[in-house]
């Protein structure tokens, strides 16, 4: 049981692409998100961000690269890294600012690559031609990771997430015009979904070919909107169980090359007023490998409705009939 693995990790994703184990570096910049500037953002997100594990904002790119490797390296013996760019919305600093930093990164040694985290609103030309620019010029490899949390605009808005489902596709598709991966961001327990967003979420993905995801289990931060809206009663998360039939239903769905990097997310406690049902991390994915298990799922199971499935049954159902009339 703990080395059965019903879907895609990302560890053997890196694996496959580096010939070895590669670990994450995160760097965290001086900068904010577009959603926090005339308001208090996305109605989940706290004062911190999500770089609870990155040194301050001021320290360089160098410095904090540096002090985590010490960090990744004296414990697994690591001798391939990621610079990862975690926290809020890293292509909302001015263009020349960015570069600069990347730039930092891309030259620090046994650095292969560099994940950018920011959101569809953010992406534009200037931007992802100073990145492929860099990725020619120190030949690392680019990875876009873009935030989404669900397909379900409504429910976009409510988060007030700033963005619809369009623009994240519109993102995609430009950044599909250079040679970067991409992976996303989900939440697939948010109080306004169910189990047909989480289907819905695992199809979209899959019909634009995204690399990598990364799913997160709600988390309610201290003092944000969400916090105060679960504290008065007026939204509810719904039970463990269902949110680990939510992920199955998401594996089934997603398809079987799409990487997964993340299934719950984690959060120091005392910065959260809930967060994985008081259950660790771990023993939420030992539940999950075994529902999985006993109830037959797997990633990819039910991927077979692209490329014209409906003619695709069609033509099934005709080569079958085709074959009874000869008697086959």
């Amino acid at each position: 049981m703990k080395n059965y693995q019903p879907y895609f990790p990302y560890s053997e994703y890196l694996k496959k692409k580096y010939g070895e184990k590669v670990y994450k570096l995160p760097v965290n910049l001086p900068v904010t998100c577009p959603n926090r500037i005339h308001g208090r953002g996305c109605t989940f997100c706290s004062e911190l961000g999500t770089g609870f594990e990155s040194m301050r904002s001021d320290a360089s790119v160098k410095e904090q690269l540096t002090a985590a490797r010490q960090k990744i390296e004296k414990k697994y013996h690591a001798s391939k890294f990621i610079a990862y760019f975690q926290n809020y919305t890293n292509t909302f600093l001015p263009v020349s600012m960015l570069e600069s930093c990347l730039r930092e990164a891309c030259k620090t040694e046994d650095i292969v690559e560099i994940a950018i985290s920011t959101r569809p609103d953010c992406i534009s030309e200037p931007y992802l031609q100073m990145i492929a620019e860099l990725q020619a010029e120190y030949s690392v490899q680019v990875t876009i990771e873009l935030g989404l949390q669900t397909v379900n605009y409504h429910t976009l808005e409510r988060i007030n997430r700033g963005h619809s489902l369009a623009e994240f596709i519109d993102a995609v598709m430009q950044i599909r015009n250079y040679r970067f991966d991409l992976c996303t961001h989900i939440i697939l327990n948010l109080p306004w979904d169910d189990d047909c967003d989480a289907v819905e979420t695992a199809k979209v993905l899959s019909s634009l070919r995204i690399e990598a995801v990364k799913v997160h289990s709600l988390y309610i931060a201290k003092n944000t909107q969400l916090c105060h809206e679960y504290e008065n009663g007026t939204i509810a998360i719904c039970s463990k169980e269902e949110y680990l039939h939510r992920l199955c239903l998401f594996l089934d769905y997603l398809s079987p090359e799409t990487a997964v990097e993340r299934l719950f997310s984690r959060i120091p406690e005392k910065d959260a007023v809930f967060c994985n049902w008081n259950c660790s991390w771990w023993k939420l994915k030992d539940e999950l490998h075994t529902m999985m298990q006993t109830e037959g799922h797997y990633q990819g199971r039910c991927f077979h409705y692209l490329n014209g499935a409906a003619l695709n049954k069609l033509n099934a159902v005709s080569s079958l009939k085709e074959e009874l009339d000869r008697g086959e």
